[in-house]
């Protein structure tokens, strides 16, 4: 007589398998009528996902050009499965959060230099729903100001950096009183992370 253990075992195991490949050929259906999919598919590596030299390539194709260094910054704000590579989900909240950033950034660049003067950079941040002190704004405007202004380039890494810190901070206020206590070590890696 058989182990019925085994079998019933055996069969919930033999359904999950299904049910797994029943939802990665769904999802690659609902991917292939993804607009950004085609896009994702044309730049990512042959593992699937996009590293940060293949992200530098395609931003600069999709209209985000420069003199960008921000790229590993950007890999690793939207990289949540820590491989210094991004999927297609990451891959899209990134390119949302490029546009948002952009959009905002265009309101206050008057005179399309691509750039904003360094006092503007207060109602920017605050436009992009950052509320900081007077003083953390003032470190800011310092860190990126070059020259009397600031570029869009520094803006997106200052965008990316505040995103990142934030999502950090928000991960460790399990409370939501906008209050942590960090370790030492703890600190270190939510900063050095990004």
């Amino acid at each position: 007589m058989a182990n019925p253990g085994y079998v019933v075992g055996w069969n919930a195991n033999y359904e999950r398998a299904l049910r797994s490949l029943h939802d990665a050929r769904v999802q690659a259906q609902a991917d292939a009528h993804n607009p950004m999919w085609g896009f994702f598919t044309a730049i990512a590596g042959q593992d699937g996902e996009v590293d940060a030299d293949e992200l530098q390539r395609c931003l600069t194709q999709g209209g985000f050009t420069g003199s960008y260094s921000p790229f590993n910054l950007e890999t690793a704000m939207m990289d949540r499965d820590s491989t210094r590579k991004m999927g297609l989900n990451e891959f899209k909240d990134l390119f949302a959060a490029l546009n948002l950033w952009k959009q905002t950034f265009v309101m206050f660049d008057r005179d399309r230099s691509g750039t904003v003067e360094p006092q503007k950079m207060a109602l920017v941040i605050n436009a992009m729903g950052f509320i900081l002190s007077p003083q953390a704004q003032n470190v800011i405007i310092k860190r990126y100001n070059k020259g009397g202004r600031i570029y869009f380039d520094d803006y997106v890494a200052c965008c990316i950096k505040l995103h990142a810190l934030t999502e950090n901070f928000k991960r460790k206020d399990t409370m939501q009183h906008e209050a942590v206590s960090f370790q030492y070590d703890d600190f270190i890696l939510c900063t050095m992370g990004i």
